[in-house]
């Protein structure tokens, strides 16, 4: 694994699964999605990760010109690398997930290694009630998705990101994810140094468990060496106990109300600020390592600077 002595913190402003009814304050317009940007930055985040969604629903959305006006909102004021995503919702087709990549030529942004069933059905038993007509019909939906990344979708993303000098985030749900991008690697398709985020607690995908980052970090050991270096994402309550154990194995960590909506039990965040500043806290408590800044983490990750970007 590289060898960095300070944390990069992701924040992961608003993603896919969680629909507004869940939380009042989960950022939905794009006001509100830069606003969340930029306390996080503030709040010690060198990556904001965002999705878009639309702003009179809350529905996941793939469209550019949302994808534009949040990122430029970030970056003007903020020096963090902005990240969007190329996963979406497994209700998007791959071309629509991958658009944003070449409309704004970003540093730095997701790319999953590998098809998957995804399933976020189990949260409608919390709720009686929805805000919005779409919500609850579009978590029962993901009983039957397949989130589908196959080797040849994989392939002509990865031509996308190079076209357009974006680096890749690898996203790996599994085990199998970390040996498809050795296998992508190994055919020059990967360039090192490689940035692998664990994601760890998603229905359908390797479970939240201490014992499972273990062995995907072992794993990611002997496939990689010193070819990578990896975050750690941990859905729901098990957030803050993977990432201080990434913390405490040389890792890093993303949080944010994306994968948590809650900052402790029964306390709803307010803010992705609140959660990063959590995460922050626990880092230097325990462990004692400091957190990286945007250019710390751009000179580390290899990135090619925001003077790039086309946003």
């Amino acid at each position: 694994m590289q060898d960095h002595d300070n944390v990069i913190v992701t924040a992961a402003l608003t993603g896919a699964i969680h629909v507004p009814t869940m939380s009042p304050y989960l950022p939905v317009t794009p006001d509100e999605l830069i606003e969340q940007g930029i306390e996080a930055a503030e709040a010690g985040a060198s990556i904001v990760h965002i999705h878009v969604r639309d702003p009179e629903t809350g529905e996941p959305s793939s469209d550019t010109d949302l994808f534009r006006e949040v990122a430029s909102g970030i970056q003007a004021e903020t020096n963090a690398i902005v990240q969007p995503t190329t996963g979406g919702s497994a209700a998007m087709s791959v071309k629509e997930r991958i658009a944003v990549v070449p409309e704004l030529e970003p540093e730095l942004a997701s790319c999953n290694m590998g098809s998957m069933n995804f399933g976020f059905y189990p949260i409608q038993q919390a709720y009686d009630e929805y805000d919005h007509d779409w919500e609850q019909e579009y978590l029962e939906a993901s009983r039957d998705f397949i989130f589908a990344n196959t080797f040849k979708d994989i392939e002509g993303v990865l031509d996308v990101f190079e076209n357009h000098g974006t680096k890749p985030e690898l996203e790996c749900y599994d085990v199998g994810h970390l040996h498809t991008a050795k296998h992508l690697f190994d055919r020059g398709l990967l360039e090192s140094p490689l940035r692998i985020q664990f994601v760890m607690g998603i229905h359908g995908g390797i479970a939240a468990e201490p014992e499972h980052l273990t062995h995907m970090y072992e794993t990611a050991e002997k496939l990689f060496g010193d070819d990578y270096s990896f975050s750690v994402v941990g859905a729901g309550r098990k957030e803050f106990p993977l990432a201080t154990q990434s913390v405490s194995m040389g890792g890093h960590v993303r949080v944010g109300l994306e994968d948590n909506l809650y900052l402790g039990r029964g306390e709803l965040a307010k803010s992705n600020a609140a959660l990063v500043e959590k995460v922050v806290d626990l880092t230097k408590s325990v462990t004692g390592r400091a957190i990286a800044t945007p250019e710390e983490t751009r000179e580390f990750l290899d990135l090619k600077g925001a003077d790039e970007v086309n946003f």
